[in-house]
């Protein structure tokens, strides 16, 4: 069974270090995405919380960031578009040699939480002896076994599934509402813009994964 450990990475050893450190309230989350290539490990960041303009300043400045590009917008998050410098895309590539998936980021300050895939325990302890001997320090918060048996159920990611499962369970479906949208996203530790978005996506999986198909397989029987 794999195992999923929550690590905590200096941002001087991961990626960004320059822009976190110019708008110190920012924070940046990647959507959450299992890959086995650099070219698309972490291609997309939410930021919120700081100075938009000052952060994308410094990310164009920042000599872990070949190109930036905004994608989508709000008053309260933005969503940017990251093609990574070679030295982050050949950590990346070190990273998953060392047998690990990255499954979810999220930079403040000084720091990163990063939450990677391993396949067996053994790799979670050579992964730290690999890296602390280039100096880049990545202390365990805590391990984890995932009870589902994929990485996608019914069409959804981990992420969406425990996002769909705190708005249920916190009464964002109920009618009328207990929560807003802004107070789910509190919960979750994201913007409410991020939030809404991972509900809209997550409910199109789920609709094209179970309602969709089914309507499909019920027209082939005819």
């Amino acid at each position: 069974m794999s195992i999923v450990a929550d690590f905590t990475v200096s941002a001087k050893s991961f990626t960004l270090s320059q822009a976190l450190t110019a708008e110190p309230d920012m924070t940046v989350e990647g959507e959450r995405q299992a890959t086995h290539s650099s070219e698309w490990a972490l291609p997309f960041l939410w930021a919120s919380g700081g100075d938009f303009e000052t952060f994308y300043e410094a990310m164009q400045d920042d000599p872990t960031v070949a190109n930036v590009t905004i994608i989508e917008e709000s008053n309260d998050s933005i969503l940017y578009q990251i093609e990574w410098s070679n030295e982050i895309t050949n950590l990346i590539d070190e990273i998953i040699n060392q047998h690990a998936s990255i499954l979810r980021a999220k930079g403040h300050g000084e720091t990163w939480r990063l939450h990677l895939r391993f396949a067996e325990d053994k790799h979670v302890s050579s992964f730290q002896k690999h890296f602390s001997k280039q100096g880049r320090t990545f202390t365990v918060n805590k391990l984890s076994r995932p009870t589902a048996p994929r990485q996608r159920e019914h069409g959804l990611t981990a992420t969406q599934r425990d996002t769909l499962a705190t708005a249920l369970h916190e009464g964002y479906f109920n009618v009328p509402r207990d929560l807003t949208i802004e107070e789910l996203a509190d919960i979750l530790g994201i913007s409410s813009n991020a939030a809404s978005q991972r509900i809209r996506r997550a409910s199109a999986s789920l609709i094209q994964d179970t309602v969709v198909i089914s309507a499909d397989e019920s027209n082939d029987e005819e």
